[in-house]
């Protein structure tokens, strides 16, 4: 494996009524707050009101920032540093999902910078100082509440780019499995599909001798595998909720990444698709990710033929490596439609007119991809692959 270091500083209070039990006492050193949510959701579920008490029984100053975008804007964000200034706010509470986590980043980095937010996301300017970030999750999904990465879209330039700093990890995040009860099954399958892209992204890498994060990647999966279906059934059961609710946070706070540099070459795509289209995220990578499975299969066969054996159980007698590989592949693709995650984009009515503008997003920098190095035309084959 790679030499590395590794630093997470993000406390997790995880389980029933932490809310209650644990929103006061995470609070303490901090007056004024900034409550960031979404498009309403934690308003009908319960989720808003049970942190609104806490903190009017603590007589905290409460400031709110409503209406984060699933794909959440730099203009948001701008607003909510607005905000931070004008209240003096002393932290910043983020109540919902990874859109919402990712935006309160930005804004609290922007809290403390003298100028657009946009600057930080394309890294004109550093991240010297940020407001302390707080987290009450809704959904399993993105593992920000666990990490210091954010992703951002720009309306008026139709980009979306990720950026982070170790200055914008979540001081605590509470994670109470009650509260992802009421996620649509919709939802709900993103989620899972966004869990399992972030596993395979750390998976793909080319480090040797990585069996701890192998075996660790490759379980996360099968768990996702065997609890997905039985949690669309029953969403109100209490074990499979937290399940994909930890299984989330463990995707995605640095864990799987020890000692090795995964891909991410499919979220670049993705981004630029929804930066354009303006599409759910997981819903992206599920049509993209199987493509550049097999666009980039050749890379390394056996390293797709082990996640089909570990994960998908393929039988590889009297197999290639290819042909178990292309199996494993296949048995994706069909357990995410099964799911009923989007296959193709047109299922976004989205048509190769715009490939050659996703394409040109895509490459702004350049080739990308750690494990298999992509230009713009292996982009527009996997593109052309999707339709």
């Amino acid at each position: 494996m790679n030499d590395f270091t590794f630093y997470n500083p993000t406390k997790i209070h995880f389980g029933r009524n932490m809310v209650a039990n644990q929103l006061a006492k995470s609070l303490t050193p901090y007056q004024t707050v900034l409550v960031v949510y979404g498009g309403g959701s934690v308003k009908r579920n319960g989720v808003y009101d049970d942190v609104v008490a806490v903190l009017q029984a603590e007589n905290k100053t409460i400031i709110e920032l409503a209406g984060v975008d699933p794909n959440p804007r730099v203009t948001t964000a701008n607003e909510g540093a607005a905000l931070c200034k004008e209240h003096n706010v002393d932290i910043v509470l983020a109540v919902g999902g990874g859109s919402v986590i990712d935006c309160t980043k930005l804004i609290a980095a922007a809290a403390k910078y003298d100028g657009d937010a946009w600057d930080i996301v394309t890294r004109k300017a550093t991240v010297q100082e940020a407001l302390p970030i707080g987290v009450v999750l809704t959904l399993a999904a993105t593992g920000s509440e666990m990490n210091s990465g954010s992703v951002i879209t720009n309306p008026k330039t139709q980009e979306k780019l990720g950026w982070g700093s170790p200055l914008t990890f979540p001081t605590f995040s509470i994670m109470d499995p009650t509260y992802t009860f009421s996620v649509p099954a919709n939802h709900t399958v993103y989620g899972i599909v966004d869990i399992m892209s972030h596993t395979f992204e750390q998976y793909f890498n080319n480090a040797t001798n990585t069996p701890i994060t192998d075996e660790m990647a490759e379980g996360l999966l099968r768990t996702m595998i065997e609890v997905a279906p039985k949690v669309i059934r029953d969403p109100k059961n209490y074990e499979l909720r937290e399940t994909i609710l930890l299984g989330g946070t463990i995707a995605l706070n640095g864990f799987l990444a020890i000692g090795s540099r995964g891909d991410w070459g499919s979220h670049n795509i993705e981004h630029a698709v929804s930066a354009i289209h303006d599409i759910p995220h997981a819903g992206g990578l599920a049509i993209l990710f199987p493509k550049w499975m097999k666009h980039v299969i050749m890379t390394n066969p056996e390293r797709f033929a082990k996640l089909a054996v570990n994960v998908w159980h393929v039988d590889a007698t009297n197999k290639t490596p290819l042909q178990v590989a292309e199996e494993g592949i296949e048995r994706l693709s069909a357990f995410w439609q099964s799911l009923g995650a989007p296959s193709q984009l047109s299922d976004y009515s989205i048509d190769d007119k715009t490939f050659e503008q996703i394409a040109d997003h895509a490459m702004m920098n350049g080739p990308f991809g750690n494990f298999a190095k992509l230009n713009r035309e292996d982009v527009m084959q996997i593109l052309r692959a999707a339709r």
